[in-house]
């Protein structure tokens, strides 16, 4: 039998009452186009760095869990992106936290 106290994450929501889900579907901006492609080039079977989409589901569910309630469903998955090809050596956090401010300093400081 399971222990019903044993929460396994913020992601971990079966049966919470949390109102009506907003259904349907809505046009995706450019960057959540983007990380979609660059996600499905990560779990490409056979030729991205992973074979499937766990180990990102694993970066997902081990956001904090103000993260995880803060961030959009592209946000999350682009979170997981930047701590898998961190955690697989790819980048370095150095070369995200430059990258990141490049961008802000492109866009005149705005997030």
């Amino acid at each position: 039998m399971s222990d019903p106290s044993r929460h396994n994450g913020p992601h971990d929501l079966g049966g919470a009452r949390l109102g009506a889900i907003e259904g349907g579907e809505h046009a995706l901006t450019f960057w959540e186009r983007r990380v979609d492609a660059l996600v499905y080039l990560m779990t490409d079977p056979g030729r991205g760095l992973y074979p499937d989409f766990s180990p990102m589901r694993r970066q997902i569910e081990c956001l904090k869990p103000e993260d995880y309630a803060r961030l959009s469903y592209y946000e999350r998955w682009a979170a997981a992106l930047k701590g898998s090809l961190v955690e697989l050596g790819v980048l370095s956090e150095s070369e995200v936290a430059a990258k990141i401010a490049a961008i802000k300093a492109r866009q005149g400081g705005k997030p």
